[in-house]
């Protein structure tokens, strides 16, 4: 990812990301979505546009209901979360650090 080391680990949470935010502009919106990804000072910024003028909502916490959480959890493992109305629909901006160390090591690789 642009010469960056990046751990498993945050590779997996970007897939995360990327695949509930995609599945529910699929799911919710209308017509066609768009997704972008950019790299920017260690971390992914993810941006998915789609056609619904309908904001997301996290739904309260019941440890009964089965499904419908995605939303929640993208929340938990990004470093930021922001809905935007746009002229047509909306866009969703998640973004997600690269560092597994709190420290600001690469992530996968120790600090020298």
């Amino acid at each position: 990812m642009h010469g960056l080391p990046v751990s498993s680990r945050a590779m997996g949470v970007v897939q995360l990301v990327v695949s509930e935010l995609v599945t529910n502009a699929r799911k919710y919106a209308p017509g066609p979505c768009l997704l972008t990804l950019e790299v920017t000072d260690g971390a992914v910024r993810v941006d998915v546009w789609d056609s619904s003028t309908t904001l997301p909502s996290v739904r309260g916490i019941d440890p009964e209901r089965v499904g419908q959480h995605g939303l929640e959890i993208v929340m938990a493992v990004c470093q930021s979360f922001a809905v935007h109305r746009e002229p047509v629909g909306k866009r969703i901006t998640a973004t997600i650090v690269l560092a597994d160390d709190p420290g600001g090591a690469a992530a996968g690789h120790q600090a020298m």
